[in-house]
């Protein structure tokens, strides 16, 4: 199945950013998470991966002012 065919539900959502389903479940109802893809069943969103290819989470526990090392950091 193409990835713009395949839908995530809150399982594979949360398997995806590491957290458990009710973190995954709680961040939607915060509104810290994508709209969904499709809405069509109530009480299931769903998502395409694609849409949290280059999404990043906002909020507490993720630091947006940090950077990763490159080779020139670690020479000093």
């Amino acid at each position: 199945m193409a990835d713009d065919q395949q839908l995530w539900s809150y399982a594979e959502v949360a398997a995806h950013l590491g957290i458990s389903v009710g973190a995954a479940r709680n961040r939607r109802n915060r509104g810290t998470l994508p709209a969904p893809d499709d809405t069509s069943i109530p009480d299931r969103p769903r998502w395409k991966p694609s849409t949290f290819r280059d999404w990043k989470p906002i909020g507490q526990g993720h630091r947006s002012d940090l950077r990763t090392r490159t080779a020139t950091d670690t020479s000093s």
